[in-house]
């Protein structure tokens, strides 16, 4: 048996991994929190309050429980990627208990010209440079885009709500790029699924990849219009327009925007979209986990529509 840390374990994926560890045989979870957690939100995990500022003491809470593994799952907000996971790396490289290391991502490989488009992305390319010299056995999972966002507010997920490309519930889309480029898309619960297993191998690459399904946008279109029993309007939203930090305003974008501003949102959605058109978002089945655990059969497109949109 091994401790794993889950830093960020309240929220998201995070939370997710968390609860999918709980009765564990193999492992026991913790979660690394800045604030204090109550008894009754502990999510039958020991919850343990640390400072990212202060590496020395990370590292100590690390060797006092013994962490043996270590999952980031910040998101871009904050100091998260910019201090919080650099700090906790360090931490994690000094101590003794410590041996791997996962960095936040959960994506796409980005690519490192990125950073121009979406700036935070440097501190993840931080910590993969700061990896790479810690002495510690180190992975990142890739997985696409998360194919939660497609059923919400039906399927059960920790992740905050979005609307991205397909509308289903107000049968529209805005399809990036020609909406024939190949799109990996997994669900949160299937991906930590895939990240427990992965704790059993003995070694790690420096990258795991999990398929969850993998459908361009202009089949994903048609199987929705098929279960809806209705025709979408589809809009083509060019490159260059993506470039331009513009996309389609869907229905569903509007109830977002009293916390993600209209620009800022076009804006950060219009990146992920050109990764999509430039069929970045698309990872490969050969040599994947799922290839390693068959068994584990992920959630697809026509399954998530039959499931949660057939008669809605």
């Amino acid at each position: 048996m091994v401790n794993v840390a889950i830093a960020g374990g309240t929220g998201g994926v995070g939370r997710t991994i968390v609860e999918l560890m709980q009765g564990h045989q193999t492992h026991k979870v913790f979660i690394l929190s800045r604030k204090a957690i109550s008894q009754d939100d502990q999510f039958g995990a020991t919850c343990v309050q640390v400072d990212y500022d202060d590496i020395g003491a990370l590292k100590r809470t690390l060797e006092e429980y013994q962490i043996h593994t270590v999952l980031s799952t910040f998101g871009i907000s904050g100091d998260s990627l910019s201090k919080s996971q650099l700090n906790l790396i360090r931490a994690s490289a000094a101590s003794q208990a410590t041996k791997r290391f996962v960095p936040s991502s959960f994506a796409i490989p980005y690519p490192r010209a990125g950073v121009e488009l979406l700036p935070p992305l440097k501190h993840y390319f931080d910590s993969i440079d700061i990896l790479k010299g810690s002495g510690l056995e180190w992975t990142v999972f890739y997985n696409g885009i998360f194919l939660d966002y497609f059923a919400m507010p039906y399927i059960k997920t920790y992740l905050k709500p979005n609307t991205l490309v397909i509308d289903i519930a107000n049968k529209t889309a805005g399809i990036p790029g020609t909406g024939n480029e190949l799109v990996t898309l997994t669900y949160t619960f299937d991906l930590a699924r895939f990240i427990v297993a992965a704790l059993d191998r003995p070694q790690w690459p420096e990258e795991l990849r999990v398929v969850g399904d993998q459908i361009t946008m202009n089949e994903f279109v048609r199987l929705a219009e098929e279960v809806r029993g209705a025709k979408f309007e589809v809009n083509y939203d060019s490159i260059e327009k993506l470039k331009g930090f513009h996309v389609t305003e869907l229905p569903g974008h509007l109830a977002l925007y009293n916390n993600f501003p209209k620009d800022r949102l076009q804006w950060f959605l219009s990146i992920f979209e050109l990764w999509i058109a430039e069929g970045i978002s698309d990872i490969p089945f050969e040599g994947s986990l799922n290839e390693m655990f068959p068994d584990i059969r992920p959630l697809t497109v026509r399954r998530m529509l039959d499931e949660f949109w057939k008669g809605a």
